[in-house]
């Protein structure tokens, strides 16, 4: 089999990104907006996004804060956050918008900002059937949020709580399950109609769970829902490298500072825009499949949630780039992942 030393691809998205707000802004867009050309972002900030109006607000500080020469090739795609007192006149409205493309649930407590999620999603179930009639997608944050779950089954056990019966009683409401980390996972979305997709990010597929306790407490490598056994990453890399059209390229990029994750209670997050698509080039490329990374990339997001794909293309070449130890974020730093290391596939 040839080995390729140079790919080119269409341009593309990141179907999951968390940008922060505020000072926080700039120190990242770039990362994001020199790769992908629309990126879905996330509505958990500690003032969550959860009507209309505020996506609009924070869909115009995210532009403003966007580098000169991307403010008009980059597409915030934004969403709202589903609370117990979201209403289907909201959904209408954000349907309206054609800016807000999906709704985002989150089950109260299930990580960074989310104290303000659904508590009880059947309390919810008009605004799933006015997302379903809208065709709004639901992006779900798979994880049960009862203490005497294990941390490691929180994803498994939330499929038979709560998502197989979302997608029976709604079969026509479009669904992501978002950052999928597990073979149940994977399992569900293959035997699913073709209106259940799913995300998958890079660091789910390059690292396991024993990637926490390497040499100690690794922080950096500490994210929600958190990393599984090698059986797991395995069959997430079978699944992205398949071919098939339910999964594509979320990159869940969360940054925070270096204080709040070398910390007593460090956030759950990691930052991966600065390889954002180089990262998933390296995992196609160990898999003997970077024939099928452009659909993975490029194509399965747009044609699930009916936008067109991007004309532009991208070429990535094998050639390692070495990855900063940190980078400044607001007034303080943040530190990538991989720090110190490197990128072996680059953008030219």
């Amino acid at each position: 089999m040839t080995v390729s030393s140079k790919i080119t691809i269409t341009r593309p998205d990141d179907w999951h990104l968390h940008v922060r707000d505020g000072k926080f802004l700039p120190s990242v867009l770039g990362d994001t907006a020199q790769r992908f050309a629309r990126a879905i972002i996330m509505p958990n900030l500690a003032d969550p996004v959860t009507n209309t109006q505020r996506a609009a607000d924070y869909r115009d500080r995210i532009i403003e804060a966007l580098p000169n020469e991307y403010k008009l090739t980059f597409d915030p795609l934004m969403t709202l956050y589903l609370t117990n007192r979201t209403n289907a006149s909201e959904i209408k409205k954000a349907m309206d918008s054609g800016f807000i493309h999906a709704v985002k649930w989150y089950p109260a407590g299930a990580t960074t900002n989310s104290d303000k999620g659904v508590s009880d999603i059947v309390g919810c179930y008009d605004v799933l059937e006015a997302m379903a009639d809208e065709g709004m997608p639901l992006l779900i944050h798979g994880e049960v949020t009862d203490p005497n779950v294990d941390v490691f089954d929180r994803e498994k056990i939330f499929i038979d709580q709560f998502l197989s019966g979302i997608i029976k009683n709604f079969p026509t409401l479009k669904v992501v399950f978002e950052h999928i980390t597990t073979e149940d996972a994977v399992s569900l979305v293959e035997s699913a109609s073709k209106n259940v997709a799913a995300t998958i990010t890079a660091h789910h597929m390059m690292l396991n769970r024993n990637a926490l306790f390497q040499g100690g407490i690794r922080p950096h490598h500490y994210c929600l829902p958190v990393l599984k056994r090698e059986k797991h990453r395995a069959a997430l890399i079978k699944a992205a490298t398949s071919g098939s059209k339910k999964f594509f390229l979320g990159t869940d990029s969360a940054p925070h500072t270096k204080s709040t994750k070398e910390n007593a209670c460090g956030c759950a997050g990691i930052y991966t825009s600065h390889g954002g698509i180089e990262f998933y080039a390296e995992i196609f490329d160990k898999a003997g499949a970077l024939d099928k990374l452009e659909g993975f990339a490029s194509f399965n997001g747009p044609d699930f949630y009916n936008l067109p794909r991007n004309h532009d293309k991208i070429t990535l070449q094998r050639k390692k780039v070495k990855i900063t130890e940190e980078f400044t974020f607001g007034d303080e730093v943040c530190v990538p992942f991989r720090a110190g290391g490197e990128l072996n596939w680059s953008i030219i």
